[in-house]
């Protein structure tokens, strides 16, 4: 529709090299969209599918309350990570365009994605089983769980620090805050597919817990993760030389 309007508006105005340009500019935004789309899907979906408290008290969870509960802890989750990015976006959207901002948080950026691939790939090697350590608390308001095992995990909370912030940055150099909200609808999907799926598998006793396969996404997305962070550290320098 956008296009065809462009066009007719074009076309009547006579200004067919004006057209072209338009519609080159709008394919390489729309490029750039869905670059920026796929490289927030891949780099965050290690965050998502990584074993944490969160994810160990969703599957106690779900061994009772199914797909539901792992949808409640999903809603408790985004109530304490979508204000945290939220908070990042508007404090960091005044100075974006700094350079220095731009150096310093892809450096860091880039660095922790490397310490947390090299982390990922090496106890995925390591260990005999994906997870371990499954706690047995219990509950009956899993919402407000999501939100305080959200807020007390220290790998999240340096996560949005660094590489998450990374992501934000990104986001609103792309399309300012419309940028924030396409990087975290393309990162959120995430944890509702993953922790209703384990639910809902936790209760029907069927586990993905110390599989083979799983322990090999670990591996895969670790080195997808080294590779993120070497493009995000060395990335500030290309754009600045």
């Amino acid at each position: 529709m956008v296009f065809t309007s462009l066009r007719v508006v074009c076309v009547v105005l006579g200004c067919c090299r004006v057209e072209s340009l338009i519609m080159m500019f709008l394919f390489v935004y729309f490029v750039d969209i869905f670059t920026f789309v796929a490289t927030v899907v891949v780099v965050t979906a290690s965050g998502a599918l990584a074993p944490g408290p969160l994810f160990f008290m969703n599957i106690t969870r779900g061994a009772k309350s199914g797909a539901k509960g792992g949808l409640a802890f999903s809603v408790g989750h985004t109530i304490f990570e979508l204000s945290l990015v939220l908070v990042l976006a508007f404090t960091v959207q005044a100075v974006v365009d700094e350079p220095w901002i731009k150096l310093v948080v892809g450096v860091v950026g880039g660095a922790a994605l490397l310490v947390f691939g090299f982390l990922q790939v090496r106890e995925a090697v390591a260990s005999k089983s994906a997870v371990a350590g499954e706690g047995r608390v219990e509950s009956r308001n899993a919402l407000l769980l999501g939100a305080l095992f959200t807020g007390l995990n220290p790998y999240f909370i340096i996560w949005w620090l660094t590489v998450g912030l990374t992501l934000i940055v990104n986001a609103l150099e792309l399309a300012s805050l419309t940028g924030v909200v396409i990087m975290y609808v393309s990162h959120v999907w995430m944890d509702y597919a993953w922790l209703s799926g384990t639910a809902y598998l936790a209760k029907k006793g069927t586990s993905l817990v110390g599989s083979q396969g799983y322990r090999v996404l670990m591996i895969i997305f670790g080195a997808i993760l080294i590779f993120f962070g070497l493009y995000f550290f060395v990335s500030p320098f290309l754009s600045t030389s």
